[in-house]
Order: C-alpha cells, then structure tokens, then sequence
C-alpha cells in the first residue's frame, strides 16, 4: 500500500483527522487519538503503525510482515508495525486499519462518541 492510498482510507473514516508530524509521518487521529501512522521506513518503503486488540498483538508480532511497534510497544502499548508493504497484506492492513480506529472510538465517552456521530452499537 502507498501512503496516498492510506491516507484515503483513513481519510474516509467518520471525524479523523490527518496531521503530518514526528519527521514527515501521516498521522490520523479521531477525536485527538491516534489510531494510524504512515512513515517511510529507513530502506524506503512505507510502513504502517496502528493499534491493536491484545488478542491481535499476540497474533501479529511475531508474523510475517509485522512486528511490534518500536517506541509504542516498548512502553507496553499494543501497537503493531506492518512493514510488508509490496502490496500482499492490503487487504489485511485495511482490516487492522478499521479496527484500531474502532479501538480508539470505543475509548472515548459516551459523549464525546455521541458529538461526533460516532456511538458504536
């Protein structure tokens, strides 16, 4: 996946926001919380960081094509990094993309959801 096809897809979720920040990353919010970020790695490629459920931290972080995510993961977040991006785990990332901004909404109150259209059933 390229950086302009991840930041539309995160860009066609209700109430994010894109800011670019931490050294030229794409980083998507929802209500000021991070759910995405898109970097280009040192090798060149871009690379993908979002979080996750426990369950899929413990799945991912040790498959091919993820690893935990360095400074998120280090601080006991559970945050994973995708870096396959030739195109083979899309459909994969796009999934784990909707679920990490779904983790993030379902953090917020009750009121804060209901501002912004977003109460989860």
């Amino acid at each position: 996946m390229k950086h302009s096809e991840f930041n539309q897809l995160c860009g066609a979720l209700p109430a994010s926001t894109y800011v670019m920040q931490w050294g030229d990353s794409h980083v998507w919010k929802v209500a000021g919380k991070v759910f995405a970020i898109g970097f280009t790695a040192k090798n060149g490629d871009p690379a993908f960081t979002f979080k996750t459920s426990p369950l899929n931290y413990e799945f991912l972080k040790n498959n091919d094509g993820y690893h935990p995510a360095p400074y998120f993961a280090s601080r006991g977040m559970k945050w994973i990094q995708q870096i396959e991006t030739s195109g083979r785990l899309d459909e994969e990332l796009t999934y784990y993309l909707a679920q990490s901004y779904r983790i993030v909404v379902s953090g917020l109150s009750k009121k804060k959801q209901s501002e912004l259209g977003l109460l989860l059933n």
